[in-house]
């Protein structure tokens, strides 16, 4: 294994995969959008699911690159950096506001932006944690298998497993018995087809970043003997 090995932009892609997923959970999950497609007519999504995605190429950059083990440790951050978010943000909405007109309307805005249920945001967190780890899981095991050629087979299959495991858990973790099943396996599908469709056309910018990243870090790594083991944190 080579766990005692310094890279020079691992550290940097773990920083951008923490940010893209923070801001897109924090920031665009508090916006309902709607646009109106050509044969389609309106849709209506939630802003956070144009960025999301951006967490899985970077899933996938680390596993074809740094191999499971540290994506791994990626995960592992943003699972934590998620949770402490949630809890900020249940204290920051829990306190009292200052005895103002202003600080009491302006609490009102902070419960609609930051005041998810608890059921919602432990969906968000299992459905990430799950989704990640089975997205990494498929893709080394898929590179091991085609002697790492066709990647663009290991980024989109990796894709369609894992984007098909968290969002099945999100929506039904947060949603299950409010909604009907209904709308629950419309909106389910809707998300999985455009994250998925997002992963495709994204795919010629992971061919670079993958290809800069193998040339420069002198790094491309089979997982031929890893503990796939989740909560192992040493790579």
């Amino acid at each position: 294994m080579s766990g005692q090995r310094q890279y020079k932009y691992y550290d940097f892609v773990m920083a951008a995969f923490v940010c893209v997923l923070l801001c897109s959970n924090l920031i665009g999950a508090g916006k309902a959008a709607q646009v109106t497609l050509p044969l389609l007519g309106p849709v209506t999504f939630s802003a956070g699911v144009l960025f999301f995605p951006i967490s899985y190429i970077f899933g996938d950059v680390l596993t074809e690159v740094y191999g499971y083990g540290r994506d791994r440790r990626v995960v592992w951050a943003g699972f934590a950096a998620l949770a402490f978010a949630s809890f900020m943000a249940f204290v920051v909405v829990s306190l009292p506001p200052a005895d103002s007109d202003y600080a009491r309307e302006y609490q009102t805005h902070l419960i609609g932006v930051f005041g998810d249920t608890p059921r919602i945001a432990l969906g968000s967190m299992i459905a990430f944690w799950c989704g990640s780890f089975s997205n990494s899981f498929v893709l080394a095991k898929m590179k091991v298998l085609t002697a790492g050629r066709w990647l663009w087979t290991r980024t989109i299959g990796s894709t369609l497993v894992g984007e098909l495991v968290d969002s099945g858990l999100f929506y039904v973790i947060a949603f299950y018995g409010t909604w009907p099943n209904e709308q629950i396996l419309a909106v389910t599908l809707a998300q999985y087809v455009f994250k998925t469709c997002w992963e495709i056309v994204m795919t010629p910018v992971t061919y670079r970043v993958v290809g800069f990243l193998k040339r420069v870090e002198q790094e491309d790594h089979y997982d031929r003997h890893t503990n796939f083991n989740p909560f192992r944190l040493n790579s």
